[in-house]
Formats: structure tokens, sequence, C-alpha cells
């Protein structure tokens, strides 16, 4: 092999690591690309959803106006105010105040300077960008707050949530523990049919529920959005079941060593190492209790005292419609509760989460 070879060999020997380094930064370098474009998509609208909250009334349809919170930039001259313009002189921008306006040659101020010359600027004004200042409005959430009643409407919504959620856990973790540890004729086949009512949609159950309600007196009460969180949910139930299969029954035999009961195994040895699975589901039902709309609508309607936020809100848009500051305003107050909640189990919740999804 010749010298020249041997050498063109060396370099794609030694090239070959190089490649292999480079192509696997590169790869990463575009697996988080798309991951960044796919949590810009979901963050987008919360983005747009804190932004508008603090912006100024009306400054989402004022022309130019940026898209942070900013109130436009004024200054005094000779005891009264006047807008600033960013306002290109000699090659550079100034901001200066517009203290008379022409057709052909306006007159400008120094907002640091009142008392210099003024500036004679040929051009038409029109043509000129209003200068902005970062100015977040936090008077959206004082109005909100007072328009609304948000307190009577946080504390119906917190009821509620945290009443149906003590009734859904419970019952979820008392029929799981009997599907997971017992034995008992057609077991299997009831189970099925538990998990089969995940299918049924809400709108078919609803007619003969409202009709049902209504007879008994409850229209118009708390009673239709708590009292079924006491009669366990499938889905609940199935978590559950999982996570508590996967804990060994020799625990189970030494308690009944110890003398103690079914009632008694399930309080002091299946919920104390239960706790992720039940934290989560816990979360699940309370988010979706705090965000249901239909229901607490159809058997609240008339009884604004009695109204969740999610009622009492959208029943403010319709009001409010014309105003965006003030409507994400409560949205964005809205969401405060169940983000803290969700950040204070967080790691608790994703265990449940991951642990009840593998059968052990």
């Amino acid at each position: 092999m010749t010298t020249a070879a041997k050498e063109q060999t060396r370099s794609f020997a030694d090239r070959g690591p190089v490649a292999r380094a480079y192509r696997r930064y590169l790869g990463r370098a575009s697996l988080f690309m798309f991951a960044m474009i796919i949590i810009s998509a979901f963050l987008l609208p919360l983005l747009y959803m804190v932004t508008t909250a603090f912006q100024q009334p009306g400054q989402a349809s004022t022309p130019g106006a940026p898209v942070y919170p900013a109130s436009p930039q004024t200054g005094t001259y000779q005891g009264e105010e006047y807008p600033i313009y960013e306002v290109p002189i000699d090659g550079t921008t100034e901001k200066l105040m517009l203290v008379d306006k022409g057709r052909e040659e306006s007159t400008f101020v120094d907002p640091t300077d009142p008392s210099a010359t003024p500036i004679l600027w040929q051009g038409h004004w029109r043509t000129l960008t209003q200068a902005w200042t970062f100015a977040p409005e936090f008077a959206n959430f004082t109005t909100a707050w007072s328009q609304l009643n948000f307190p009577r409407l946080l504390f119906n919504t917190a009821a509620i949530a945290v009443l149906s959620t003590i009734g859904a856990v419970t019952s979820g973790v008392v029929v799981a523990y009997g599907f997971a540890r017992f034995r008992f004729p057609f077991k299997n086949t009831l189970f099925i049919i538990m998990i089969a009512t995940i299918i049924l949609p809400l709108q078919v159950t609803l007619l003969p529920l409202y009709v049902i309600f209504t007879n008994i007196g409850w229209n118009g009460t708390w009673l239709p959005l708590i009292v079924p969180a006491f009669f366990a949910n499938a889905y609940n139930v199935f978590l559950l079941r999982q996570y508590f299969m996967s804990l060994p029954r020799d625990l189970d035999e030494a308690a009944m060593i110890d003398g103690a009961g079914p009632f008694r195994i399930l309080r002091s040895v299946i919920v104390p190492q239960s706790y992720p699975a039940i934290i989560a589901v816990c979360l699940f039902h309370f988010f979706f209790a705090w965000n249901d709309f239909f229901v607490p609508l159809l058997f609240l309607n008339g009884k604004p005292e009695l109204q969740p936020l999610s009622v009492g809100i959208q029943q403010y848009n319709a009001l409010y419609f014309t105003q965006p500051t003030l409507i994400q305003a409560t949205s964005l107050m809205t969401m405060v509760v169940p983000i803290a909640v969700f950040f204070l189990a967080q790691r608790a919740f994703m265990r449940g989460v991951v642990v009840t999804g593998v059968d052990k």
C-alpha cells in the first residue's frame, strides 16, 4: 500500500468517532428542538392569558401596541400632558413629546429637558411609532374580583370539589379493596361490567339522573354534584385496584394472625402503603370537579349563590366579552388553586400514575 493510501485510510479511521459524535449531537439537538416546538404550542395560550390579564384596557385593539402589558409614554410640557413618539433625527431615534401636530412639520420637545428649545421635525407625525413603557395593570384582578363576587364562587367551587373528592376516594378505596383482595361469585364479570361503564358518555345517563334528582327535590342544590361521587367511579376503582394488587398478601396474612379484620387491614395495612395511588386519584377527581361546567350549569341554573367558578366565569364572560383583560384575569385567578395543589403533590401524583399503570 502506498504512503498516500495509508494516510487516507488513517484519515477515515480518525474521522469515524468524530462523525459518530457529531451525528449523536445532531440527533439530540433535533429532538430538543422538536420538544421545544411541542411545548411552545401548549404554552402559547397560557402566555396569551397571562399577558392579556395584565394589559391596559383597550391595549389589544390599539394599533402598534406591544404584546406585553404596556401603557403609552407621556410627558408634561407647560402644565399639559403630551404623547411621546420615537422620532428619527440625523440617523438616530429619539423619544420626543409631540406638542404641536402639523401636516408637513411638527414640533417636538425633549421630555427629559422640557425647557430646551423645541425641535421642528419635517414629516408626517402619523407615521411615527408611539413609545410604550412596561406597565402591568393589577387593577384588572381587583375589578374582576369585586364584579364577579369571586370569594363566594371560590368557596362554592372548593366545597363541591373537596366534598365530592372525599366521597370518590372513600368509595373507590373500599370497592377497589374488595376487587383486589376478596373472592366472591362473578367477581371478574362484575369488574368487567363496572369497567364498561367508562365507555358510557355523560349524555346517556344525564337525563335519567336529572329526572330522578328533580323528583326527589335535589335540583337546585349541591347534592347532585356531591352524592353520586360516593358511589365509586370505575376509573378510580381500576387505578386503585391495580395498586392494591401490587402489594404483597403476606402483609394481610400477618395482620390476620394478629387478629385484624378486613377493615382493620384496609385501614392499617393497605391505605398507608397506597398513598401515591390515593393522592393521584384525589387529584384526578379534584381537578375534574373543579373544572366541571355542564353538570353544575344543569342542576344549579337560577341559583347564582350556589354556582361554582366555571359557571360564574362563563356568565361573566358573556357580560364583559368586550373586555378581554377582565376575562383573562378571572381565568388566571381560577387557575391558581389547582396549580398550587398540583405542585404541592406532584411527586406523589407522578409516582401514583406510574405505579397504578403497571400490573405486577
